[in-house]
C-alpha cells in the first residue's frame, strides 16, 4: 500500500437498507452501523490516518420517519457512553460538527461532555458531523465573518468553517452504491478524491477500506495543474 490519506471522510450510507434485507427496523441497521465506525475508526488510526470525519445526522434527516430518528438520538448517546472509555485508552480526540441548537439537552450534555473527556487526546481525530449540512456550514461561515466585520473571501470562509481545526479530506468515500455528496463538506471536499463503495455501511471492513485507499494511490492529485508542472515541481502532499 501506498502512502496514507491523512484525511479521510466517509458517507456512511445503507444502515436502512440494511435493515430491510434482514426484515429488521431500520434503528437495528443504524446499531450494526455503530458497529461498523468502531472497526473503522480502529483501522484508520492503524494505518496512520491522521483525521477521520464521518457524516452521521444530516440537517436533512430530520424528515425522516420519527420513530427512526428518536431511536438515532437515544443510540447517539447510548454509544457515547459505551464507547468513550475505549476511545480514551485509544486517545482519539472527538469533535462533533454540526447546528447544536436544534438538539435535546440530553444529547448537547452527551455530545458535549465526550468533547471535553476527549479533549486532551493526542491521537486519531475524530470529526462527527451531526446535525450538519455543507450548506448550512458555508452559511453559518459567512454570517459569522458578517458579524464580525470581515470581508468575506476564500481565506477567512475557510477558517471560519465549522471544520476549520482540521485540512481538507484528501479522500472521501460514500458507501452504499450512491454516487453524490448528499450536502456533505461541500467547500472541504473541492479536491478530494472520491471513492464509492457498493457495501452498505454495516458490511464496510477493513478491506474496504484498504480497497478505497489503494484507489485512492492511483489518482494523480493534480490541484488544476498539469502532470508535466507537479512533474518538475514534485508531488504535492497526499
Amino acid at each position: 500500500m501506498g502512502p496514507v490519506p491523512q484525511h479521510i471522510a466517509i458517507v456512511m450510507d445503507g444502515n436502512g437498507r440494511w435493515a430491510t434485507k434482514r426484515f429488521l427496523p431500520r434503528v437495528a441497521g443504524h446499531k450494526q452501523g455503530v458497529d461498523a465506525l468502531r472497526r473503522c475508526a480502529k483501522a484508520c488510526a492503524a494505518r496512520g490516518v491522521a483525521v477521520l470525519t464521518v457524516f452521521a445526522f444530516s440537517s436533512e434527516n430530520w424528515s425522516r420517519p420519527s420513530e427512526e430518528v428518536s431511536g438515532l438520538m437515544e443510540l447517539v448517546v447510548m454509544a457515547l457512553a459505551r464507547e468513550l472509555p475505549q476511545l480514551m485508552g485509544d486517545g482519539v480526540r472527538l469533535y462533533f460538527v454540526g447546528e447544536r441548537s436544534g438538539l435535546s439537552d440530553k444529547v448537547n450534555a452527551s455530545l458535549n461532555l465526550a468533547e471535553q473527556t476527549t479533549a486532551s487526546n493526542t491521537g486519531l481525530v475524530f470529526n462527527v458531523c451531526f446535525n450538519y449540512g455543507g450548506r448550512w456550514d458555508i452559511a453559518q461561515a459567512a454570517a459569522k465573518l458578517a458579524a464580525q466585520g470581515q470581508a468575506i473571501t476564500p481565506l477567512s470562509l475557510d477558517l471560519a468553517l465549522a471544520l476549520a481545526h482540521v485540512r481538507d479530506p484528501d479522500l472521501l468515500i460514500r458507501t452504499g452504491g450512491e454516487k453524490r455528496l448528499s450536502n456533505f463538506l461541500l467547500w472541504q471536499a473541492a479536491y478530494s478524491e472520491l471513492y464509492f463503495s457498493d457495501k452498505l455501511w454495516p458490511d464496510f471492513d477493513e478491506a474496504e477500506l484498504d480497497r478505497s485507499i489503494a484507489a485512492f494511490n492511483e489518482r494523480e492529485r493534480r490541484f488544476g495543474k498539469t502532470s508535466e508542472q507537479l512533474a518538475i515541481g514534485g508531488a504535492p502532499l497526499a
